[in-house]
């Protein structure tokens, strides 16, 4: 039985298609790898969004040639947005890999891996169009308690930054009784947190007629009996609209978190990267937020060094940032992403300068971060207890976990191992240190309640080294 591995480059979409991966070839006859062997199959799942992932790529593609040379029968495979976009080129640039596949092909995996076995050349296959939607593949789901859920994939707009509609195409959107019904499974099997899954989730719905299904979706998950935790990702502010809020702030199982891209607070700048929406707009979203859910943590995106940025477009996005008050944001220097209308723009940032601003940028957000998390200290705050996130501490007796709002909290537990949570399992505890990136609960734990999810995380742990549990051959994340 031959072995795989799947790496993760990228975003949550690409770490759900790697679920998918590991589902497919399991689902084909493949087993996964066990920790520290070598797969007799490696699939990296790419991104193509930053400079910096195209380098990780191809720096482990070399590392593995000797390897390949070494491991009799081994194979290679390229899939995901850099290869849907480079194609030929990675055979090029590395012609030991075997397989090259995009992002509206993932079922054909197992078959091209054979069929470039048996023919001795690489296999080259990329798909303009969706084959079917991928949530009719086989998964293998990362968590036992967690699940992502897609109800769309590709993006409708242009942002002239952005390569990824170009990869992923027009959106196609889920009917929502077969997003429903794939919730309403996955709590059956234990899960209690799912994360709706869509470039933009906000535009849910348009392509089948109904501009206000999204909020409508929400409302519907707050039915689904066990389903304790319901987050989304990602909006456009351009299309986020009051009735959305209204059903964050009316379904109980919806959290109280929001993830809003900014980009830039300049609307000079946004004007230039098509963002369909200006900064007062931007704090007008967040203000009717904080008035539905005063206790929502927002967080954001942020991209500085774009072509043409000023000191006085940045001193608009550092403004931008102080008014709204982040709980904490993903942070980006400007690369240049061949294909995209930016990348021929005129006035590309010197990269010293886009350093400087950056560091100037991650400081505030740091100390706005901070600020946000002091206002928690003595706060009793939910915690569902996570697996691989953050530590788990012996020596301080800490795991860690995911309050409502998103934050990460690290919580001293009993020392008695049949007290301590499961992951899955939730309780309160009470905030006694806020750090800038997360929060303290030194107190221990109050009213720690044993859940369904911790149940299948339990059997899961407890299975044989093959069963969907392990994390043989689970998506490994590499940040891009």
């Amino acid at each position: 039985m031959r072995t795989f591995e799947v790496v993760t480059y990228g975003c949550q979409m690409n770490v759900h298609d790697s679920e998918r991966i590991a589902g497919v070839l399991l689902d084909a006859g493949y087993a996964a790898a066990e920790p520290g062997a070598q797969a007799d199959v490696v699939v990296f799942n790419t991104c193509a969004v930053r400079e910096n992932a195209d380098n990780r790529l191809y720096g482990n593609l070399g590392h593995l040639a000797p390897v390949k040379q070494s491991h009799e029968g081994m194979q290679i495979a390229v899939g995901g947005c850099m290869a849907q976009k480079d194609r030929q080129l990675v055979v090029q640039k590395a012609p030991w890999v075997d397989v090259v596949f995009g992002t509206n092909n993932l079922g054909s995996l197992p078959v091209l891996l054979e069929r470039a076995r048996v023919q001795q050349e690489a296999q080259v296959e990329i798909l303009e169009s969706l084959e079917r939607f991928p949530s009719t593949l086989p998964t293998r789901r990362d968590s036992a308690y967690a699940a992502w859920v897609s109800i769309s994939v590709g993006c409708n707009n242009t942002c002239t930054f952005c390569i990824v509609p170009a990869l992923r195409g027009k959106e196609n959107d889920r009917r929502p009784g077969d997003v429903l019904a794939e919730i309403e499974a996955l709590v059956a099997e234990g899960v209690q947190e799912i994360t709706l899954l869509g470039q933009n989730v906000n535009t849910y719905g348009v392509e089948f007629g109904d501009r206000g299904a999204f909020a409508k979706l929400l409302r519907a998950c707050g039915g689904i009996d066990g389903l304790e935790r319901v987050r989304f990702t990602s909006p456009h502010p351009a299309a986020f609209t009051d009735d959305v809020i209204a059903a964050m702030a009316e379904t109980p199982n919806v959290m109280p978190s929001l993830h809003m891209p900014l980009q830039s607070g300049s609307d000079r700048v946004l004007k230039a990267m098509r963002r369909s929406y200006r900064s007062e707009k931007f704090l007008g979203i967040l203000d009717r937020v904080r008035t539905a859910i005063p206790h929502a943590a927002i967080t954001t995106d942020i991209i500085v060094g774009f072509p043409g940025e000023t000191e006085e477009d940045f001193a608009a996005t550092l403004d931008v940032v102080r008014a709204s008050r982040f709980a904490a944001a993903f942070t980006f220097q400007y690369s240049i992403r061949p294909g995209t209308p930016a990348a021929t723009m005129p006035d590309q940032v010197p990269k010293e300068v886009v350093q400087e601003r950056y560091e100037r940028l991650v400081d505030l957000v740091g100390e706005l971060s901070w600020a946000e998390n002091l206002r928690l200290e003595g706060q009793s705050v939910e915690v569902l207890f996570a697996d691989g996130e953050g530590r788990k501490d012996a020596a301080t007796h800490r795991m860690s976990g995911r309050a409502r709002d998103n934050r990460l909290v690290h919580v001293r537990v009993p020392e008695d191992p049949a007290l301590r949570p499961r992951p899955g399992d939730i309780a309160s505890a009470t905030i006694s240190h806020a750090a800038p990136h997360h929060l303290n609960a030194d107190g221990g734990l109050v009213g720690l309640r044993r859940t369904r999810g911790g149940d299948a995380w339990e059997a899961r742990n407890a299975a044989p080294v093959q069963s969907a549990g392990t994390n043989l051959g689970l998506p490994k994340l590499v940040r891009a």
